[in-house]
């Protein structure tokens, strides 16, 4: 699904209008229509309420202009609460405004805290509003008249629903401008807005439907959005159904290099979800005195003792061996529980500059890397990250919480900046192109907060690499299947409780249901 910032958004009206010649008289007629489509479905109810609609002097109260007479013309009670003067609004929105004042559907202005104060009590009674107040074009925080209606709305704890965008959303990062109207449901218009489906934004918009305006796809294709919400559809249609005459020498080849003392774990669930996936061999090294308590865990998988420095310590000196095995393979995948020991991070260092397969590095490899970012410069083949927000800090010298603040933009930065594709994970999972195209993971829950999670992602990206899907293919449909299968538990077994290894024996059958295979 496509998603758009209000600049990109901004940008397709302006070519529609003005170029195409789709009047914007049209367009805010399409959009309305479908709100108020989307609106009756969601309230059916409403027939029998007091709708108010919260209007904005600009096109998002426009929109609500129309979806008042709408809703007027089948009998419903609704009134129009406009802040601003009749006067200050200009263009299509003021046509839609004067229409209502000749149907005569209620119309109450309040341009100042005045007005507002004495039109309270009618306000009060209202049951189900409708917010058309602000839209996408908002550049600073929420205050003044404004802050103060979303805080009287919030107080009444009835039902909202948001035209376009809730108001005081950011549009383009899903945070609030300092305060937000909370919707139980949104429609928007032309394109989903990203800040509509990151967090915090995804709780504020509540269900989201996307109104066609009548954007034509030229137009789109014009402007061409860097965003994309991962669907099913897409998922399935980058992973390919097998030839009759496959066997395991041609269904990829996985070496996972992981493990420590006290963390073998890791390294035998990165391993088996690399199979779960479909690759077709899979093997793991792992520091040769913990080989003989990972070999019985791993019954599918390989396993390789490492030359190690210390017990349960891989370096340097094991740079040579896994040279040696990765001959043949067609992936790497390297962390999982390695440790952070100085000689562990100049294998990592190494590693990224010789391996000649694509490379998977998450965990322990992440922390290495952190210390030397420049080894990405002299990469020998294909990367991809998966930091969790943690690691993502330590990786750009920031902080988890600046990070939070702007997930894509900093993913974005990490991508495109050495020339990798970077998962950065959490609640809506970030995934960023070196070239500038980022996605949006919509799947997974919060029961997807243990241990080991990471390290069955990791597993998975590297088994479709393995099979032939670029770096970025195999980190959106391993995302996408990772929390597809941890939802699935969450629907059969509850909201927390499932485990890591759960989710790993799950993975087969979301490819199913997802690629119909």
């Amino acid at each position: 699904m496509i998603l758009v910032t209000a600049d990109e958004m901004r940008e397709m009206d302006r070519l529609t209008i003005e170029e195409v010649g789709i009047p914007g008289r049209v367009l805010m007629e399409n959009a309305g229509r479908g709100a108020t489509d989307f609106f009756l479905e969601r309230f059916p109810e409403a027939a029998q309420k007091r709708v108010g609609i919260l209007a904005g002097r600009g096109n998002n109260g426009g929109d609500g202009h129309v979806m008042a007479r709408l809703l007027a013309h089948r009998g419903i009670d609704v009134c129009v609460f406009l802040f601003a003067t009749r006067n200050a609004v200009k263009g299509d929105a003021a046509e839609n405004l004067e229409l209502l004042f000749r149907l005569d559907v209620p119309v109450v202005e309040v341009p100042d805290e005045k007005a507002f104060q004495k039109h309270r009590t009618r306000m009060r009674h209202i049951d189900i509003w409708i917010d058309a107040l602000l839209g996408t074009g908002l550049k600073s925080d929420v205050s003044g008249l404004f802050k103060k209606v979303i805080g009287f709305i919030e107080k009444t704890e009835r039902p909202v629903f948001a035209v376009d965008i809730p108001s005081g959303l950011d549009s383009d990062t899903g945070r609030p401008k300092g305060t937000c109207l909370r919707a139980q449901a949104t429609a928007t218009f032309g394109h989903a807005k990203i800040g509509c489906v990151l967090l915090p934004g995804a709780d504020y918009t509540g269900a989201l439907k996307v109104v066609d305006i009548g954007i034509p796809p030229q137009v789109t294709s014009r402007v061409a959005p860097r965003h994309r919400q991962l669907t099913s559809d897409g998922i399935g249609s980058i992973i390919r159904p097998r030839a009759p005459e496959a066997d395991k020498g041609h269904t990829g080849r996985v070496l996972v290099v992981a493990g420590a003392a006290g963390k073998a774990g890791a390294a035998a669930m990165t391993s088996m979800a690399a199979m779960r996936t479909g690759a077709g061999l899979v093997t793991l090294g792992v520091p040769a005195s913990l080989n003989p308590a990972v070999e019985p865990q791993v019954l599918e998988a390989m396993t390789a003792p490492l030359p190690e420095s210390a017990p349960g310590i891989l370096t340097d000196a094991a740079l040579d061996t896994i040279l040696d095995l990765s001959a043949g393979k067609t992936c790497l995948a390297v962390g999982p529980g390695i440790g952070t020991a100085k000689g562990t991070a100049d294998l990592v260092f190494e590693l990224i500059r010789k391996c000649p397969v694509p490379m998977v590095i998450d965990a322990d490899g992440l922390n290495c890397l952190a210390r030397k970012m420049e080894a990405l410069d002299q990469a020998g083949a294909d990367i991809v990250l998966t930091p969790h927000p943690g690691e993502m800090a330590r990786l750009m010298g920031s902080t988890a919480a600046e990070i939070q603040q702007d997930r894509v933009g900093w993913a974005r930065r990490l991508a495109q900046g050495y020339g990798l594709t970077v998962v950065l994970k959490g609640a809506k999972t970030v995934i960023a192109q070196k070239d500038g195209r980022v996605f949006i993971n919509p799947t997974g829950n919060p029961g997807m907060a243990s241990g080991g999670m990471g390290d069955v992602l990791t597993g998975m990206i590297a088994g479709w690499i393995a099979q032939g899907l670029a770096p970025e293919e195999a980190a959106q449909a391993g995302v996408y299947l990772h929390g597809a299968a941890a939802d699935a538990l969450f629907r059969s077994r509850g909201p927390f409780g499932y485990l890591a290894s759960d989710v790993m024996t799950l993975i087969p059958a979301q490819i199913r249901e997802t690629t119909f295979l």
